[in-house]
């Protein structure tokens, strides 16, 4: 039973004086023990609320919580003679606080997203862009009603169907089809993520990851809306999450690197920035074939500037994931020469150990190591600048609480490397090492 804040008060008063509020039993669901909002019968005649059935259902009993016989079906007829009952003692009930039950809506059939999805499969197959813009729109309707609606689309396949939509109408035209374009990707994100033990989800990974949908996915990112970017950014980090064949094949579309960087360089939305992020990681480890001359090409941009203002200004997720791209670019000579130069590089990778999470830690330790190792001048000046920023104290400090052991190995060489420096250099932010407790 659900009370209104504004007639809360006035319950309690109420409740108060001794009036006591009374459900009839006939209106509780016999599993949740709750007013009923969605009664439906089973075939054994026991009514239950929707919801709670459904749950008891899907959890792979098919027995009648009451009665414990086989149910003979799974239908659930709505009983709308009980529904109007109850909403009908909800009215007559109000002073003491209880919410109007709207009428349920009557939830999709896996029937129906069958038709449909059959229909848009043979509107694919015509180019029938205008039958197809409909079919999505009562995709999207189904999917806006409710969790158990989304579902049921998912379940009867409707992410193959939309990706080989997306597939088929890009590879016509990104232009001309672009309103349907982006109202297919609009409802597949919702599907996601993908299931790697799914023969629908795998069909999907392929046409979403081919070069056509590929292409089109770049063109949202460079002339579409704030909607359709985040649309396309998050399909391209499911992509290359899943399989790192989608990161090589997006790294072989012209001008890919440079609408990455920019959308980090000129953030327009914070989802969009961090997915951007995960796809440049995600780009940057392929295999060396592939990665090296993105690697050179992001730092000849100026990404490492960049992702060091990210780090500063971004929330605590946003800024691992700046840290572990900023890592990988210090993989390559130009990323350690371009991070050497800069006079943020040490005071930021220092700033951020043991402040943002352990991940991060790992990465500003690790970038800190690699740029260690680069030619002797740069060496000593990294050192020395790191020690001047508290470098020393503070992985004294993460050897004691405890890391991974690559992290362990490079924080351990770390200090052999600066202890002939330290006499006059050390600083200690004694902000960093306030409220510190071991990890075990």
């Amino acid at each position: 039973m659900v009370f209104s804040w504004k007639r809360k008060r006035a319950a309690h008063e109420k409740l108060k004086k001794g009036e006591e509020l009374v459900i009839p039993n006939q209106f509780l669901c016999p599993i949740s023990l709750d007013l009923m909002k969605d009664p439906v019968t089973l075939s054994s005649g026991i009514t239950y609320d929707r919801e709670s059935i459904e749950a008891w259902l899907e959890g792979g009993s098919f027995t009648c919580p009451v009665t414990n016989q086989v149910l003979r079906s799974l239908d659930q007829i709505p009983n709308h003679t009980l529904r109007r009952m109850i909403q009908d003692w909800g009215v007559a009930n109000r002073n003491y606080g209880v919410e109007r039950i709207p009428t349920p809506r009557v939830p999709v059939s896996g029937i129906q997203v069958s038709e449909a999805l059959l229909s848009l499969e043979d509107s694919v197959k015509s180019l029938n862009g205008l039958r197809c813009l409909e079919l999505v729109h009562k995709i999207k309707k189904w999917g806006s009603e409710s969790e158990r609606n989304r579902r049921c689309v998912v379940a009867n396949g409707a992410i193959r169907v939309l990706a080989t939509a997306f597939e088929a109408f890009a590879r016509d035209s990104f232009e001309s089809n672009a309103t349907l374009l982006e109202e297919i990707l609009s409802n597949m994100n919702w599907m996601f993520p993908f299931s790697q033990h799914s023969l629908d989800h795998t069909e999907a990974q392929a046409r979403l990851g081919s070069q056509d949908s590929l292409r089109c996915l770049v063109w949202f990112l460079k002339c579409r809306d704030l909607s359709a970017k985040q649309d396309s950014m998050i399909a391209l980090k499911e992509l290359a999450s899943l399989d790192q064949k989608h990161a090589e094949a997006l790294a072989a579309i012209e001008e890919v690197n440079e609408v990455l960087f920019r959308l980090i360089k000129e953030p327009i939305c914070p989802t969009i920035t961090k997915a951007s992020l995960m796809v440049i990681f995600y780009l940057l480890s392929s295999p060396p074939s592939t990665s090296t001359n993105i690697k050179s090409e992001f730092v000849r941009m100026g990404l490492l500037s960049v992702l060091l203002e990210v780090t500063v200004d971004s929330e605590k997720s946003t800024s691992e994931t700046a840290l572990g791209v900023f890592d990988v670019l210090c993989d390559c000579e130009e990323g350690k020469e371009e991070a050497s130069r800069n006079a943020l590089t040490c005071p930021v990778l220092v700033k951020k150990i043991l402040r943002v999470s352990e991940m991060a830690t790992q990465f500003s330790v690790s970038a800190i190591w690699k740029l260690s190792k680069h030619e002797k001048e740069h060496e000593v000046n990294v050192l020395v600048e790191a020690l001047q920023v508290g470098l020393f104290q503070k992985l004294v400090l993460l050897l004691q609480l405890g890391c991974g052991g690559e992290t362990k190995e490079k924080a351990t060489e770390l200090l052999k490397l600066m202890n002939p420096y330290r006499a006059g250099l050390e600083c200690i932010d004694s902000v960093d090492f306030k409220n510190l407790k071991r990890s075990f």
